[in-house]
């Protein structure tokens, strides 16, 4: 049988969400029906678990430098004329593109390739949350236009979906629904290991944690997360807010708890490898964030058992049942916030109440199988038949 020759296409393999899943698929999928290349720029903050696969996948790897997330029409220009040679040499029979930029440029230089079947995963959009009026009008136009090179659009959830067809970015018939998954035999911790994370970070053995796992970027809710742990301190003076996350608004986040009195409750983390093992030490997860497609590290915390408070926005209603696997809260109410997470504090038996029933929910449904299995089976769909 002749293999299905598959371009992924991605502007960086840094740590998240969208990298970790084409990760998966290049791991996951049949190799006995799939010849994968992956095409990726540069990236700034690689996971050691994404560092190892590229090693392990670097002679089917493509490195565009100009490839990146920042607009600069001269490297777009050179990103664009190195993807259409790429595609066009390798005659490819599906190229699929994920996130904003590697969408435009890889979905723009396939077309321009003869490429018959191109696939776009956004992980997520930008209609609202991140830019303001203009800049969220002027994305929705952009994403309209380069529709017209998309064979088939993945959304994270039916929310996600639901924004795609009423912004009029593309139609009902080309959208498919993929959850995301996780690798669920990794999100295991000791009591052990769980002591000397704490140990490390300075952290009392009987401290509770809530902890912020992700950009410091406005559109991630950072400085939200401050302002309700005033509250919450006041409630619960031994709590500790763990901050594992880099962006340009941690000083900002540092300055704020020096104003508030706060530095003995926070502890800034940075980036940290393997994320997927240092979930055990937190008490509850809050995810602050303005917009949100999923939110994959819930995901993560839940299949730990942690419970999370966490916005209302994007996605995370399919995935955060209210009262059952976590509380919701609206977005930028810090006084909200603050009081979902003071419940959960002093309410040890429903804490780890929804935190298990988070775990049910994620171990069943939200596997790295699952979603390997959906996109195999849109692939084949896709190609044509004699390809199968």
């Amino acid at each position: 049988m002749k293999k299905i020759r598959i371009a992924q296409i991605i502007t960086r393999m840094d740590w998240g969400g969208s990298p970790d899943i084409v990760r998966l698929l290049c791991q996951g999928l049949d190799p006995e029906k799939f010849d994968i290349t992956l095409v990726i720029g540069r990236s700034a903050h690689i996971s050691q678990t994404n560092q190892q696969f590229l090693e392990q996948f670097k002679n089917r790897t493509r490195y565009i430098p100009q490839l990146q997330r920042e607009i600069n029409p001269l490297k777009d220009l050179a990103a664009l004329i190195k993807i259409y040679n790429i595609l066009h040499t390798g005659k490819f029979d599906l190229v699929q593109t994920h996130t904003a930029k590697a969408g435009i440029l890889g979905r723009l230089a396939a077309r321009l390739a003869g490429v018959k079947k191109i696939v776009h995963w956004s992980h997520g959009h930008n209609f609202y949350g991140y830019f303001g009026f203009w800049g969220s009008k002027l994305v929705i136009t952009i994403e309209r236009f380069f529709d017209r090179f998309s064979d088939k659009f993945i959304a994270l959830t039916e929310l996600e979906k639901s924004d795609l067809i009423n912004y009029r970015v593309t139609s009902a018939k080309k959208v498919v629904v993929v959850q995301s998954g996780l690798e669920i035999e990794k999100y295991q911790s000791s009591q052990e290991g769980i002591k000397k994370l704490k140990e490390e970070w300075r952290l009392p053995a009987t401290a509770r944690v809530v902890g912020m796992v992700g950009r410091l970027e406005p559109v991630k809710g950072p400085l939200l997360m401050v302002e309700a742990a005033k509250i919450v301190a006041a409630a619960c003076p031994d709590v500790i807010f763990l901050v594992i996350g880099e962006g340009s608004l941690r000083k900002k986040m540092e300055e704020q708890c020096r104003t508030a009195n706060l530095t003995g409750n926070f502890v800034f983390a940075g980036w940290r490898e393997h994320v997927e093992q240092l979930l055990g030490v937190l008490d509850i997860l809050v995810l602050p964030s303005l917009n949100e497609a999923v939110g994959r590290i819930i995901l993560e915390a839940a299949a730990y058992g942690v419970p999370v408070v966490a916005t209302r926005v994007g996605g995370v209603p399919e995935i955060v049942r209210d009262q059952e696997t976590g509380l919701l809260v609206p977005a930028q109410d810090a006084g909200s916030m603050a009081r979902a997470l003071v419940e959960l504090l002093t309410d040890r038996e429903k804490r780890e109440h929804l935190g298990q029933a988070a775990k049910e929910k994620v171990t069943t449904r939200f596997t790295a199988r699952e979603m390997v299995r959906s996109i195999n089976n849109l692939y084949l769909d896709l190609v044509p038949d004699e390809n199968n």
